[in-house]
């Protein structure tokens, strides 16, 4: 193990790391290029998070309304009992409460439950998409001529 306390990096020889090497180019007007560190992220921050300057921060444009309404407009349809007088709702909750009943062991892959998983989320996930396209372009005035 060295004992030396010196901060010079071996190879080279004690040249300072936060100078720019300055280069001469011939197809560069005046002929010096200084080289830039692209892991340079100086302009890009904003208080104290880094961003994109060309991609908008929100996106997603999130509305917590959405989900509150959309989740309210998918237990409502849902929980009509249309399927041999049972909802869609109440077969899911059912089915959860019967694979609880053996807990460690997993639903098997021929269990009711699949079934009624994939479409009540399937069904909530439509109408969530469904309610941020139309809350959103109402409110940013896209479906106006």
């Amino acid at each position: 193990m060295a004992a030396s306390s010196s901060s010079a990096v071996s190879g080279l020889a004690g040249a300072a790391l936060a100078s720019r090497p300055a280069f001469s180019s011939g197809f560069v007007r005046g002929g010096r290029v200084s080289a830039r560190n692209p892991l340079m992220t100086r302009n890009l921050e904003r208080n104290g998070r880094i961003t994109c300057m060309t991609f908008p921060r929100d996106w997603l444009r999130r509305d917590l309304s959405v989900i509150g309404f959309g989740l309210i407009g998918w237990i409502g349809p849902s929980s009509v009992p249309v399927i041999n007088g049972n909802s869609l709702t109440g077969l899911f909750f059912s089915s959860i409460g019967e694979e609880l009943a053996h807990f460690p062991t997993p639903p098997p892959a021929t269990s009711q439950f699949w079934l009624w998983l994939v479409t009540w989320h399937l069904g909530l996930f439509i109408v969530l998409t469904f309610g941020q396209i139309g809350f959103k372009g109402r409110t940013e005035d896209y479906f106006e001529k």
